[in-house]
This record gives structure tokens, sequence and C-alpha cells, in this order.
């Protein structure tokens, strides 16, 4: 489940992240009007990817980082119910013990 969750928010954020190719293709309207040359539509393509994949990266590590976390918050607390719930089944069975009666006694 958690993968399925991570996939998913991961998917969102590749989505956001812009390709080189597309960010040439908005800067091409500023090349056409003689705003910039496409010399310079080319090095900004390349600072708004190498951006985007920087951003990208660390916000996946970042919500790698707390999925873990989660888990890892999840985890302890299953053990320590289980340990519970162990403690509970070990009295159960000690008083079902001794409320038997001796054996050869029925």
């Amino acid at each position: 489940m958690i993968d399925a969750i991570k996939k998913t928010l991961l998917a969102g954020l590749g989505a956001a992240v812009i390709t080189k190719e597309k960010a040439e293709n908005a800067l091409s309207d500023l090349v056409r009007q003689g705003k910039i040359s496409a010399a310079d539509a080319r090095i900004m393509a390349e600072k708004i990817t190498d951006q985007g994949r920087h951003e990208f990266e660390e916000l996946s590590s970042r919500l790698n980082d707390k999925l873990k976390e989660l888990t890892s918050r999840s985890d302890a607390k299953f053990a320590a119910r289980v340990e519970e719930l162990e403690a509970r089944v070990r009295a159960l069975e000690a008083r079902l013990e001794a409320a038997r009666p001796p054996r050869g006694e029925s």
C-alpha cells in the first residue's frame, strides 16, 4: 500500500517536472518575437529543466524519508500491540492451566 501511495505522489510530481523540449517550445515564442536569442532560449531551457529535476529529486527524497518515518511508527505501534496481546494470551493460558484439575483426577 505504501508503494502505491508513493507511486501516485511521485507520478503527480513527475507531471509537474517540465521537460527540456517543453521549455524550449515555450521559449520559442520569445525567440520569434526577438526578445531573446535561440542560444539564450536553450540555456534558459536547460536551467529550467535542471532546476525542475533538482526539485523533483529533492521532493522525492523528502517523500521517501517521510514514508519511512510513517511506516516505522506504524511498525512500532504494531509490535507493541502484538507484545501486549501475546502477554494477555500467556496470562489466559496460565489461568486455564491453573484451573484444570490435575491429571488422573476427573
